[in-house]
């Protein structure tokens, strides 16, 4: 009997289920909450060093956001808020604005509207350092001593100057007046210079090169000479010192914007920082040689690249830094001598309009380096339809490690005809090296992408690269070469929305390009 009243129960409950299920008047369309979502998805980052961008995703029926900022908090929200606001759904992303420097923020956000207020969603990140440094004029800078500006009244209690670690201390009249003279520098010296308040929380950092106090091997090559003749009269190992102005390079083979023979150790340098002595012409480079704070113009030469190796042998280094380089028709350098270069360094320079009509932009034909640094350069509108890097073997005429490092640099239009070339023709067979890092590329259209000869580094190191408009890179394109060996999987690809790329500016205006950290230094 007992088991027969079971079967009986179950069987009516089972029955009493299918019924309820089938009545259509019972079916649920829609659920009702009392309370408003917790916002999802909250992301807090960092914007120009002391600001935070706050964004969440929306959700229907809110209203309106309550936003609580709690400094020196890393997400346990004691004591009283710094700031809270109120947050319509059209102004979010949010920014919040007059946050300290270096200091760890918590922010935590509710849906407001309809419904019971919902519970709070979180996010942290610490600021940057704080950046009210102005720019160090030109006229303030000396070989020995620096005057470094703030607004006025902001505070401050020290300033930390690095190498040599000088500590000045900030006074009162130094805040009124928003000015600090730092003495007893060392000249021609690369200094960082932090400005910090009294709980040691930075105010600004910058960055600053002494000038120059002439040397016994110096000479000062004033406005109007003729360079060609002071390169030419030049003691080996001296160092010429060339003031500000136009200077045009004669020759045989021209009255101007001819070429010049580097046949012994030689440096010339701008005496200004930002005011640099424009030289037209091109160098035959035969002995150790390096360019500082100098503009060179190809406008008017005969049609050769800016650099040429022009003897056999060995040469410890070549160096072009902190110059402007434009206008010439083959190519940036041209090493088609049986010539070992160490050490080629090409750093923070601005290069623009070289064309490459027969040569490559760096084009070693049948000499080699060991080294190759070209770092924090621009290089716009230039080798458009020729290879940006090439190295022929020619270890049966010199022996060379080829060691390749392509470091945060901005390339724009760089080869963007389409053409049938790639960015490394490096055949070096007794081996070579390829790093490719925080490099900004915007309108290349190599066909044969970064490379496709078996002999270029088959494992390059490749990291934290970006790229715009450009074809073959990153992947496969429609013109691809199907010899392409290699690509940048791993870039990303963002526009960086320069400011007036047209105008030679290539500020980044993406916020996204920023926190990267890629391309040239300068334009960040």
């Amino acid at each position: 009997m007992k088991k027969i009243f079971l079967k009986s129960m179950v069987f009516g409950l089972a029955t009493l289920a299918l019924a309820s299920c089938s009545e259509p008047g019972d079916e649920i369309t829609s659920v009702e909450y009392s309370r408003n979502f917790s916002p999802t998805s909250v992301e807090a980052k960092v914007r120009n060093r002391t600001n935070v961008e706050l964004s969440w995703n929306l959700a229907e029926g809110v209203t309106s956001y309550n936003v609580e900022v709690y400094a020196n908090d890393v997400l346990t929200f004691a004591g009283t808020p710094a700031k809270t606001l109120s947050v319509t759904p059209d102004q979010v992303p949010v920014t919040i604005t007059g946050l300290e420097g270096e200091t760890d923020y918590s922010f935590r956000i509710q849906a407001i509207g309809g419904k019971a207020d919902s519970k709070w969603s979180t996010a942290w990140v610490k600021t940057d350092a704080e950046q009210i440094f102005k720019n160090v004029k030109e006229e303030e800078i000396k070989g020995s001593s620096v005057i470094l500006r703030w607004p006025a009244g902001e505070e401050a209690a020290t300033i930390t100057l690095t190498p040599g670690d000088i500590v000045y201390n900030v006074t009162a009249a130094d805040i009124a007046a928003g000015a600090a003279t730092i003495t007893g520098l060392t000249p021609e010296t690369n200094y960082t210079a932090v400005l910090a308040r009294s709980n040691g929380k930075t105010r600004g950092v910058i960055t600053f090169k002494t000038g120059i106090d002439l040397a016994d091997t110096d000479i000062l090559v004033k406005a109007g000479s003729d360079i060609s003749e002071a390169i030419k009269n030049a003691p080996e190992g001296y160092r010429l010192v060339v003031e500000p102005g136009e200077y045009g390079i004669a020759t045989e083979e021209a009255s101007h914007g001819g070429s010049i023979t580097i046949s012994k150790p030689l440096s010339i340098k701008g005496l200004r920082q930002n005011d640099h002595p424009v030289i037209k012409g091109r160098f035959k480079v035969e002995a150790d040689f390096e360019l500082d704070q100098v503009t060179i113009d190809g406008t008017g030469t005969d049609g050769g690249q800016a650099f040429d190796f022009t003897a056999e042998g060995e040469l410890d280094y070549f160096s072009i830094t902190n110059s402007e380089i434009s206008n010439f028709t083959k190519g940036f350098y041209y090493l088609n001598k049986a010539t070992l270069v160490k050490e080629i360094t090409i750093e923070n320079n601005i290069i623009t309009n070289i064309e490459c009509s027969g040569g490559d932009f760096l084009d070693a034909r049948k000499g080699g380096f060991n080294t190759l640094s070209f770092k924090n350069n621009t290089v716009a509108e230039s080798a458009k339809s020729r290879d940006f890097i090439r190295m022929d073997d020619n270890s049966g005429n010199v022996t060379a490690a080829a060691n390749i490092i392509v470091d945060h640099n901005t390339f724009y239009n760089v080869g963007s005809d389409g053409a049938n070339y790639r960015f490394f023709y490096v055949r070096w067979k007794s081996g070579n090296k390829i790093t490719f890092t925080n490099n900004l590329v915007v309108g290349t259209n190599y066909k044969r992408g970064f490379a496709n000869n078996s002999a270029t580094d088959k494992e390059p190191t490749l990291d934290n690269n970006v790229y715009f408009n450009t074809e073959n890179l990153v992947s496969a394109g429609a013109s691809a070469d199907a010899t392409i060996i290699w690509f940048d999987a791993a870039g990303t690809v963002l526009d960086p929305q320069f400011k007036d790329a047209a105008k030679g500016d290539f500020t980044v205006g993406n916020d996204n390009v920023k926190d990267k950290k890629v391309g040239d230094p300068r334009w960040m």
